[in-house]
């Protein structure tokens, strides 16, 4: 069983290693689009998760215009919902700094320099070196700013990865092959028991707070927890306005919630003030 994370920027050839490397190891490749149906999945609209491509021009902006946390519960959800499988391969979206803890995951970074990166999208799009430049530049900008804006870490900080790899030297062919045999040396195949268990707690909790924030429930007071597996345990106060009959029906609805354990107080409204 692996599970693998890659990070690469446009025109690194990330993508193509990518399907290199789930072929190799038949694993399931979590791009934009399989990502996308995961969220419809779990109960997130297709409506809800149209900019949600991390690839797509203007991310960073479109996420400050949104509501920033709703999106980033979203993707917690997404990648921890996977890291629970315990296999397949997570391309960009922060899943490196996500699963930096999970010691069953495999983080690499694909590399190239600016030219070979500015040749390949002129290959790939028919499209001017001058034209290559700026669509890099940006795109670089854009996962930059979204990564520190979200988990205010930095994209090239090699503490991030297991296996930093120079796409341009070694080709995708190679890149692929040396992904595939790190992921089934013994030392990256060793996954605890508790680790997957941990992980599977983690990705109820995230998809619980990811589905308060769709129904727009205030969370400022009330604490979410996962004690133990599919058991949801809430505490703390709830706005008066809101019930905690329809609370517990939000959390009952998400995927793999068997109980839950309420201890909310609901303030009367004249004690507001």
């Amino acid at each position: 069983m692996s599970l693998i994370t890659i990070t690469s920027g446009i025109g690194s050839g990330g993508m193509t290693i990518a399907r290199l490397v789930a072929n190799g190891l038949k694993l399931d490749l979590y791009d934009d689009q399989r990502l996308q149906q995961e969220a419809v999945d779990i109960g997130i609209s297709s409506e809800e998760v149209k900019d949600f491509d991390q690839k797509a021009p203007g991310l960073f902006n479109r996420i400050l215009s949104h509501k920033p946390q709703a999106y980033l519960g979203l993707m917690e959800a997404l990648v921890y919902e996977v890291a629970r499988r315990g296999h397949g391969i997570i391309l960009g979206h922060g899943a490196q700094f996500l699963l930096r803890d999970f010691g069953c995951a495999l983080h690499v970074h694909i590399y190239s320099p600016e030219s070979p990166r500015i040749q390949s999208l002129m290959d790939q799009q028919g499209i001017s070196r001058d034209t290559a430049e700026k669509i890099i530049h940006k795109s670089d900008s854009e996962r930059r700013g979204f990564l520190q804006f979200a988990f205010q870490i930095d994209w090239d900080d090699p503490s991030m990865y297991d296996l930093i790899i120079n796409q341009s030297k070694l080709g995708a062919d190679s890149a692929a092959k040396l992904i595939i045999d790190v992921a089934q040396s013994q030392q990256i195949k060793a996954c605890s028991i508790t680790a997957m268990y941990t992980m599977e707690r983690l990705s109820l909790l995230k998809k619980v707070e990811a589905a308060v924030l769709k129904n727009k429930i205030s969370s400022q007071d009330f604490h979410i927890e996962v004690p133990e597996r599919g058991v949801v345990q809430i505490t703390g106060s709830l706005n008066p306005l809101e019930s905690e009959s329809g609370v517990l029906e939000v959390v009952k609805g998400v995927q793999g919630v068997l109980e839950v354990r309420s201890e909310i107080v609901v303030p009367e409204l004249h004690d507001i003030g």
